[in-house]
């Protein structure tokens, strides 16, 4: 079996931040809009080669999106940084409106996202946002698992015409995926084969589901794993391909169970081909404060999480 390498933790806000002044080298359409939070979207190092492409709004995310809507007229490709609470919840008309209905090419691009963000609390950690931007007609949402995909997605983003929610998270994580990968938007990644269940992960539960797949072959159980980093457009042929072999599936996102990556999975099984299902996600809940892995726990976002569905899902083949 595969042994995925820590190679060491990084935070998947500086694969944005890292991919962000890489495309201020390479692409003069690209210009960066951030709500008063540069540092926590590592965008300083953007703003210090390009500050005639960098525009600081302040704590007016309303405004900042109508100003990004703006800047497509004229060619350019915003990339409007902030907390995913405020990228989403407190912009949501906006983005309706001025970003999806009218087909602008912005690029939400939102840190924070989950209970991950910690200390700060419920106020802060949105556990609904790609339930949100799912929905909007048009808008391509990816929710990407470690340091080099964030910065892989984060290049490949400028090149997709339309608008993309980009969300990646606060703390230092496992960088495991490849330094010199291609990101393919809509294109889901099999870490793993295995016949008896298949684990279908997201974001920061992707290094979890590789550490449960691990745990389950040592007891015999062989579980597939698939990373889907891109929600929408969802790769429903590698899932379909998938649960048709194993016949079972657990979904894994730090996002509530409602609207998320496992409602549109089984979405996709609905219609396609019906197998037991069990979900890894927050259960329509608001967080609290602590720590990163103090809330994986108590929530049930972790690798033991993920096994303990395992064994559930299996009982209903």
């Amino acid at each position: 079996m595969k042994k995925y390498i820590d190679t060491g933790k990084k935070d998947t806000r500086s694969g944005f931040g890292d991919g962000l002044t890489e495309l201020g080298r390479t692409n003069p359409n690209v210009v960066a809009l951030c709500a008063d939070l540069v540092g926590s979207l590592k965008m300083q190092d953007f703003i210090d080669e390009n500050p005639e492409r960098f525009f600081q709004i302040g704590i007016a995310e309303a405004n900042m999106i109508g100003i990004s809507a703006g800047l497509t007229i004229g060619g350019k490709i915003p990339f409007a940084g902030t907390f995913a609470n405020f990228a989403t919840g407190r912009v949501y008309d906006q983005i309706r409106q001025s970003v999806a209905y009218s087909g602008k090419n912005v690029k939400i691009c939102a840190s924070h996202s989950g209970v991950t963000l910690g200390e700060d609390g419920a106020t802060h950690q949105i556990l609904e946002d790609i339930g949100l931007m799912k929905m909007l007609p048009g808008m391509t949402v990816i929710n990407t698992c470690d340091y080099n995909q964030t910065k892989a997605a984060t290049l490949a983003i400028a090149e997709l015409e339309g608008p993309v929610y980009l969300r990646f998270g606060r703390p230092k994580v496992a960088n495991f995926t490849p330094e010199d990968q291609t990101f393919e938007i809509g294109k889901a990644i099999q870490l793993y084969e295995g016949n008896d269940v298949t684990i279908i992960a997201t974001g920061h539960l992707v290094w979890e589901a590789i550490q449960a797949a691990q745990t389950l072959a040592e007891n015999g159980i062989s579980a597939e794993v698939i990373n889907i980093h891109t929600i929408k457009p969802l790769d429903e042929d590698a899932i379909l391909k998938s649960v048709t072999k194993t016949g079972a599936v657990v979904t894994a996102e730090e996002h509530n169970f409602l609207g998320g990556l496992g409602e549109s999975v089984a979405r996709t099984l609905a219609q396609n081909h019906p197998v037991p299902q069990e979900f890894v996600a927050t259960q329509d809940t608001f967080g609290e404060s602590g720590t990163p892995e103090q809330l994986f726990e108590k929530y049930g976002l972790n690798s033991a999480a993920i096994i303990d569905k395992v064994h559930q899902v299996l009982k209903r083949k």
